[in-house]
């Protein structure tokens, strides 16, 4: 009876540590981001069936990047405090299971989303993958460049779900694109200020690591969330929503751009915090304003 307990506890650690791999809170921004994409579309609706098909779709791809980038990273998130002890640098898993595990979600959630809508959505997310745990992976090693570049995965997500609907991806999309792209630039500069040393401590080169003095990171903070705010005011601009998100927006905009000058001024790790948990809020916002108001 005992040793079918400690065996049932066990399956289900193990179960913990996959999931662990998949990072499904996280990702559940991804999914969102790609249903606002869906939702902003102007093509035939999917119903409700292929939608979910292609959210969960979506998340799989998502699971499946982040477990390949755990395995890559194993090495260097033994070493920061926030990291060793997730499942591959606590060797509560072995590479060989991350590998296995990332390929089966990754392949069942290209299926999936190719079953509930179409190849051009499948192929951004794969995309998506490719470009996170090929290029951004192993550049985020070798230069603070790699931030810049692990925003576009980042961003692709409402383009997944605007290709669903939509079949192209027209330029109403890349504006979608590119408001994600500048809102993770202050969103992962704050928390490369928050973890600087423990980037450090890895060899990460983090701008916040190259250059502790803050002032870089501040200014291109301010820099990033300072375009955001017309480029969020671009959907009323082109149609896509009305008024009513057009003030939402520029208001988020400014909030949030205050959030971040705060820290660019002070360069606390209270202010950066807030930062983070402001860029969390207002993505969401924004979101929700621009299909409440779509035109």
């Amino acid at each position: 009876m005992r040793s079918g307990a400690v065996a049932i506890a066990g399956s289900a650690a193990r179960s913990r540590d996959y999931v662990a791999l998949a990072k499904p809170r996280l990702n559940l921004l991804v999914v969102a981001s790609t249903l606002a994409g869906y939702a902003m579309g102007y093509g035939e609706a999917l119903g409700f069936v292929r939608v979910l098909g292609l959210l969960l779709g979506t998340g799989c791809v998502a699971g499946g990047a982040s477990a390949f980038n755990q395995v890559m990273e194993r090495d260097l998130d033994a070493l920061m405090r926030r990291t060793r002890t997730r499942p591959l640098p606590d060797q509560r898993l072995q590479p060989i299971e991350g590998v296995l595990f990332g390929s089966a979600l990754t392949l069942a959630g290209l299926l999936l989303i190719v079953a509930s809508s179409n190849l051009l959505a499948a192929g951004v997310a794969l995309a998506t993958l490719l470009i996170y745990v090929a290029i951004y992976t192993p550049l985020k090693r070798k230069s603070s460049f790699g931030t810049v570049i692990g925003a576009i995965p980042g961003a692709l997500p409402p383009i997944i779900g605007w290709a669903a609907v939509e079949g192209t991806l027209s330029a109403p999309a890349w504006t979608l694109f590119g408001i994600m792209f500048l809102w993770q630039l202050p969103h992962f500069l704050a928390i490369a200020w928050m973890y600087r040393e423990d980037y450090a401590r890895a060899g990460y080169p983090m701008l916040a690591v190259i250059e502790p003095d803050g002032l870089s990171t501040g200014r291109q903070s301010v820099i990033y969330a300072a375009a955001l705010v017309p480029l969020s005011l671009a959907p009323t601009l082109m149609h896509m929503a009305g008024v009513i998100y057009f003030g939402g927006a520029f208001v988020l905009g400014l909030a949030f751009l205050w959030l971040v000058w705060r820290f660019a001024r002070t360069r606390s790790v209270r202010d950066a915090r807030q930062v983070f948990f402001g860029s969390i809020a207002y993505l969401p916002l924004l979101w929700i304003l621009m299909i409440a108001d779509k035109i």
